[in-house]
């Protein structure tokens, strides 16, 4: 199969109705299933022709060309310090680095907060790849970007532009330890899981795919056991679902929460101390946790520490994280999926089930979107909802779904009520139930789980958002943060 007939993951700001923060034309903010639902509910693929210009006078990067392809090192730093850009242009040109914040600035969803000087740019050797682990951790430091003091902590985005138009992009984090309300924690981890560069037809490979000899993609038996998070993201260079933590980023920001900011490893690192904070909160898909990830989690909720859960499917498989080659800690994920000595498993089937902390857990795909049904509409959850019991509020069990498993033993617990139950069929035809759990622990701390994907779309991203949802999410928050 030639490298032009393969699929590519192509999409952006139409796939979710989302007009592009950055001014720049269409960005791969969700890209899930192969297709999506656009304004009028027709059916529309999430690829397109590789060739196709996504407007404004730029195209997007590729991984077969690589006409410009990057990332960092590391993934998250605090003011003060310094993120390496390590980055390829194919052919050798200019290029210069936009940054920008992720937020709400008078509607737009980003900002920008500076600009490189033009650097010169190399065609930087092919990636190295050994058992189907790709790694470019010998790629040349392209650009160092030191961070001001002054800079606000966020979600950042580096917008990697060539002089003959060609764009890519590059997700960080800026983070400090200054105590803060709530502690937003960016799914670095499941992130790279599902990072399937480079997207060629012969070599990129994540936790789900590979590529065989003659360019078919193969599914996860074959996939990678161990990759590398010293390589780009595939295609446009932004993770899949990182829409989900987006979405959060904008509506939290817009009604003013105290936020910090962290990523997945940082928790994992042992960087965070959670009575810093009133509540961590989780903002999307989140699949893919180490022992030290849930202890700290663990540690939080039994310390008074509110944990909120905005998505599905969260803590599922058990992930190890080791230092790469040159000695640079969590560089490498491994997840063996129940392949080879010492295996990595299911939590649940190391009786640990992510109940024991979520108060449900994941119960399978959501083939089409169905309704959530509001259960205990009394609850101050449902508070100035206007929702009561058996209401529907339309397509937000999506995706994939979690729900309460009574032969499962639950947290230990004050208080533990549901919020919803909800009909769905799945993919074979079957009657499933989603749920959306909420726990108080011993300690007073809040657990909530929204067991759906379709959470953190409705509170802010146009086609989505349900003012049902946000009141609800308000009501979570301000309870934990105590405010009036």
């Amino acid at each position: 199969m030639g490298a032009e007939q393969i699929r590519r993951w192509e999409s952006g700001a139409l796939a979710h109705a989302v007009s592009d923060p950055f001014g720049q034309g269409p960005l791969p903010w969700l890209r899930g299933s192969e297709n999506y639902f656009d304004d009028t509910g027709q059916v529309v693929p999430w690829y397109a022709d590789l060739a196709r210009s996504t407007g404004g006078g730029t195209r997007t990067a590729d991984d077969v060309h690589r006409q410009i392809k990057g990332f960092v090192s590391p993934g998250a730093a605090a003011p003060g310090e310094a993120i390496d850009f390590h980055i390829t242009v194919d052919p050798p040109q200019q290029f210069s680095v936009d940054v920008y914040r992720i937020g709400h600035y008078g509607g737009d969803g980003a900002a920008k907060i500076t600009t490189s000087p033009r650097l010169s740019g190399i065609v930087q050797p092919p990636p190295l790849a050994a058992d189907r682990t790709v790694s470019c951790h010998h790629w040349w430091m392209s650009w160092r970007l030191q961070i001001p003091s002054y800079w606000s902590v966020g979600a950042y985005v580096a917008v990697l532009t060539t002089a003959d138009g060609y764009r890519s992009h590059i997700p960080f984090t800026v983070r400090h330890d200054h105590p803060a309300d709530l502690l937003l924690l960016l799914p670095d981890i499941t992130w790279q899981a599902y990072n399937l560069y480079p997207e060629d037809g012969r070599t990129g490979a994540s936790l789900y795919h590979a590529w065989d000899e003659r360019g078919r993609l193969l599914g996860e038996e074959d996939a990678a056991v161990t990759i590398s998070f010293d390589r780009p993201y595939a295609g446009a260079g932004l993770p899949l679902h990182v829409g989900h933590a987006y979405d959060f980023i904008r509506w939290a920001e817009r009604y003013g929460y105290d936020l910090a900011y962290a990523d997945a490893r940082d928790l994992h690192a042992g960087r965070i101390d959670p009575s810093r904070y009133r509540g961590l909160v989780f903002p999307g898909h989140d699949e893919y946790w180490t022992t030290p990830m849930r202890r700290a989690a663990e540690r939080a909720r039994d310390g008074g520490t509110s944990l909120v859960f905005l998505s599905a499917n969260t803590m599922y498989w058990q992930v190890g994280l080791a230092p790469s080659a040159s000695g640079i800690p969590d560089r490498l994920l491994t997840c063996r999926k129940r392949r080879g000595p010492g295996k990595s498993a299911l939590w649940r089937e190391v009786d640990r089930p992510e109940q024991q902390l979520l108060g449900i857990q994941y119960a399978g795909r959501v083939p089409e979107p169905s309704p959530l049904v509001v259960r205990n509409a009394e609850h101050w959850l449902w508070d100035a909802t206007g929702a009561a019991d058996g209401d529907e509020i339309d397509g937000l069990v999506a995706g994939e779904a979690d729900r309460y498993f009574p032969r499962t033993s639950l947290p230990e617990h004050d208080s533990r009520i549901l919020l919803a139950h909800s009909p769905y069929q799945d993919s074979e035809g079957a009657t499933r139930h989603q749920e959306t759990s909420l726990y108080q622990a011993p300690s007073g701390a809040l657990v909530f789980a929204s067991g759906t994907f379709a959470w953190s779309p409705a509170l802010d991203r146009p086609g989505h958002v349900d003012a049902r949802i946000q009141q609800a999410t308000a009501n979570l928050l301000d309870r934990i943060c105590k405010r009036d």
